[in-house]
This record gives structure tokens, C-alpha cells and sequence, in this order.
């Protein structure tokens, strides 16, 4: 069992910056990769970001140059950072853990990018 509580959201202007957290816990060490998904109203969850227990990253085309991923093991922690925010980043954002047999979700955290 993976517990993965999101944290960071809120409002922001367009062209400003925030950082989401994502804090894991419970069988850390069966989490082969974390990631980032968003769901903006109406539409699909997509992939926004993954990392790997090896530390490898996969960032979306949509958000690449803008958005980073990271890690801080010592905390169980994931983040997300993101500059040069649009309001079609506009989504509730979702930690994922991929434990190879199965994915575990975080609640989501809001994120409005509006003036």
C-alpha cells in the first residue's frame, strides 16, 4: 500500500510560478516510478511529468522548457515545478505511483492559472 498526499496548488497569473509536492508513504520501495497527471475540466487526464527510482525523467511536449520534475529521497517527496504558467495549465494535478502491478493516486491539487 502507497499513500501520496499532493500538496502546492492554488491561484496564480499568467507567467507565474509554482511548485507542487507530492509526499509519499507506506511501501516506498515497491514504487518503481512517480509521476505527475492533470485533468482540466471536460477533458482526459494526461501525463505531465515521470521520474523513476533510477532517477530517469519523462516531461510532456506540452510542458517541456517550462515544467521540472525532482525527487528528495531523504523526504519520500516528489515535486513539480512550473514556470511560465498558462491558463491552459489550468487542471486538478495528480501524484501517481506505478508499483509495476498496479498505480496508486494522490486526491489532486488545484491548480488556476488565471489573471
Amino acid at each position: 500500500q502507497v499513500k501520496l498526499v499532493e500538496s502546492g496548488g492554488g491561484l496564480v497569473q499568467p507567467g507565474g510560478s509554482l511548485r507542487l509536492s507530492c509526499e509519499a508513504s507506506g511501501n516506498i520501495f515497491s514504487i518503481y516510478s512517480l509521476g505527475w497527471y492533470r485533468q482540466a475540466p471536460e477533458k482526459q487526464r494526461e501525463l505531465v511529468a515521470t521520474i523513476t527510482s533510477g532517477g530517469r525523467t519523462n516531461i510532456a511536449d506540452s510542458v517541456k522548457g517550462r515544467f521540472s520534475i525532482s525527487r528528495d529521497i531523504a523526504k519520500n517527496t516528489m515535486y513539480l515545478e512550473m514556470n511560465r504558467l498558462k491558463p491552459e495549465d489550468t487542471a486538478v494535478y495528480y501524484c501517481n505511483a506505478d508499483v509495476r502491478i498496479r498505480d496508486y493516486w494522490g486526491k489532486g491539487t488545484l491548480v488556476t492559472v488565471s489573471s
